[in-house]
C-alpha cells in the first residue's frame, strides 16, 4: 500500500519530529507511552524520517513531555466526565487515543488545514472527537466550542511558535470563552529557544522560534483569571535510566540549577 505523502514546511514540519520521537520511543519494551496510533502513523507516512535526526534521547524526551500532560490531562477528567478538551496545535498527536476519554468528554483537535486533512487519512474517526481547521491564532474556530462547559485546555510543542504578542492573547480569549477549567502546556526561556534552535533536529525543518516565557506569571497579567497552580520540570533524575549517560547527568542536573529549570518547564494554569 503506497503511504501518504505529506507536504509540509518549517514549523508544520516540526509536528513529525514529535510525532516519529513518540512512535520510536512506543517501540521499546519499557515505554511510557505505549503509543501504537503513532507508530501506525509513521509506518504510513510516505517521508523520509532519517533527515530529521532524531535519536533515542530526544525520541524518549518527546515521550516524558508527553505522559506528564497526559497524566495531568486525565486527572482534570476524572474530576470533570462531562468536560471539553481543547488540544491546541494538535499536530499527529494521539493524545486521545492513548487517554480514550469518557464517553461525556468533547474532545477538540485544532490545527492549520493541511494538518487536519492529513489527521483525517491516518486517525480513525472517534465519537465525540472533533476536528477544527483552523490557525490556533483565529478567533473564529472558538465560535464551535462550547463555553459552559469545564474546559482543559493542551498545549504542546506549541508556545516556542506562537508570536510573542500572539500567545497571550490566545491565552486571553480562551479564559474569556470558557466556563473555566486548566489550561497546561510547555514553556521555554529565551536560553531554552537557543537550545532548540541549536538542535540539528530543528534545524533541518527551517522554522522559527519566537515567543519565549521566562516568567510564567506574567501571562497572570495578561489572561485576567489564569492563575498558576504548577510548574515542573518534566524530566526528572528518574528517567536517567532512559537515556544516555550524558542526557542523564542533565537530567539529574535539571532540577537543581535554576538556570537549567527555566529552560524548559511544564506549566498549569486553573482558570
Amino acid at each position: 500500500m503506497a503511504g501518504e505523502k505529506v507536504h509540509l514546511t518549517r514549523e508544520k514540519e516540526t509536528l513529525l519530529i514529535t510525532v516519529y520521537g513518540k512512535a520510536l520511543e512506543s517501540r521499546r519494551p519499557d515505554s511510557l507511552l505505549q503509543d501504537r496510533f503513532a507508530d501506525e502513523a509513521v509506518r504510513r507516512i510516505d517521508y523520509d524520517f532519517a533527515r530529521l535526526k532524531v535519536d533515542d534521547n530526544l525520541a524518549v524526551s518527546l515521550a516524558i513531555r508527553a505522559k506528564a500532560l497526559d497524566d495531568w490531562t486525565s486527572a482534570f477528567l476524572a474530576m470533570h466526565p462531562n468536560a471539553i478538551v481543547l488540544h491546541l496545535g494538535c499536530g499527529l498527536d494521539t493524545r486521545v487515543f492513548r487517554i480514550d476519554p469518557p464517553p461525556g468528554v468533547d474532545w477538540f483537535d485544532v490545527d492549520y488545514p493541511k494538518v487536519i486533512e492529513l489527521r483525517r487519512k491516518l486517525f480513525p474517526p472517534r465519537d465525540h472527537t472533533h476536528l477544527i481547521a483552523s490557525s490556533v491564532t483565529e478567533p473564529g474556530w472558538l465560535d464551535a466550542v462550547p463555553g459552559n462547559r469545564p474546559a482543559m485546555i493542551v498545549a504542546e510543542g506549541l508556545t516556542p511558535y506562537l508570536a510573542a504578542d500572539e500567545g497571550p492573547k490566545l491565552f486571553a480569549r480562551l479564559v474569556s470563552h470558557l466556563a473555566g477549567g486548566e489550561l497546561v502546556c510547555d514553556a521555554y526561556s529565551d536560553l531554552g529557544l537557543k537550545f532548540v534552535r541549536s538542535s540539528p533536529t530543528f534545524r533541518a525543518t527551517g522554522a522559527e522560534l519566537h515567543w519565549a516565557i521566562n516568567d510564567p506569571r506574567e501571562l497572570e497579567q495578561a489572561a485576567p483569571g489564569l492563575r498558576l497552580v504548577e510548574e515542573t520540570s518534566a524530566y526528572k533524575p528518574e528517567h536517567a535510566a532512559r537515556v544516555s549517560w550524558f542526557a542523564g547527568l542533565i537530567f539529574r542536573l535539571w532540577s537543581h540549577i535554576p538556570a537549567l529549570r527555566k529552560v524548559g518547564r511544564l506549566l498549569r494554569f486553573q482558570f
